[in-house]
């Protein structure tokens, strides 16, 4: 009987996954559906913080600048909020 070294990864890699979900419930606390949301929300806000501030850096059109200094503006409240 041999041993088939795709199968030995594989046993490996299963080791790894189960000491990684034995750990992650000390290491993460664990989140309400809310805080899920919210923490969800926030990165898609940052997102697109993001991609405003690089079309921001490219603008050339003065109303075109307003709409995205405006859209800027209106992430960052909500980022607060």
């Amino acid at each position: 009987m041999g041993w088939d070294g795709d199968d030995l990864a594989g046993q490996a890699e299963d080791a790894i996954e189960r000491q990684d979900a034995l750990a992650e419930p000390r290491t993460k606390p664990r989140l309400t559906p809310e805080d899920r949301a919210r923490n969800n929300e926030l990165e898609s806000l940052r997102l697109s913080r993001a991609r405003v501030l690089a079309q921001l850096a490219n603008a050339t059109n003065p109303a075109h600048r307003r709409m995205l200094e405006s859209a800027l503006h209106s992430i960052e409240e909500k980022m607060r909020d």
